[in-house]
């Protein structure tokens, strides 16, 4: 099964965490890009993340739960509070969540980065 691809949207989109996934082999892009600006609006990236078969990982809980609602054919969502985690946690986090999980799982659902602590 192939393995889930990841969008950072503009709240999440550190290069730290972008080159820390890339360098274990995982397939991550961020905001921006060039089919992202950084101005997006949250639903247009998730909706670009969608269209382009990624799941998006975001600290904008309360702009993305009700986004969920409004678009549930979306390509999965990752939440997270921003200072819940530290980068090394988010690294080893979505690391776990990337190798573990297919990318069939992902499709409408919405997901705690927590799940993958362990």
């Amino acid at each position: 099964m192939p393995k889930p691809r990841l969008h950072l949207d503009a709240d999440t989109s550190k290069k730290s965490l972008h080159r820390a996934l890339l360098e274990r082999g995982h397939d991550v892009t961020r905001t921006p890009n060039e089919w992202m600006p950084l101005d997006a609006t949250d639903e247009r990236q998730l909706q670009g993340a969608t269209a382009r078969q990624r799941c998006l990982f975001t600290y904008n809980i309360r702009d993305f739960v009700p986004l969920a609602r409004q678009i549930p054919r979306h390509g999965g969502i990752i939440l997270a509070a921003q200072t819940a985690l530290s980068l090394s946690q988010q690294i080893h986090a979505l690391d776990r969540l990337l190798s573990e999980t297919d990318a069939a799982d992902w499709p409408g659902q919405v997901r705690w980065l927590n799940d993958w602590l362990k």
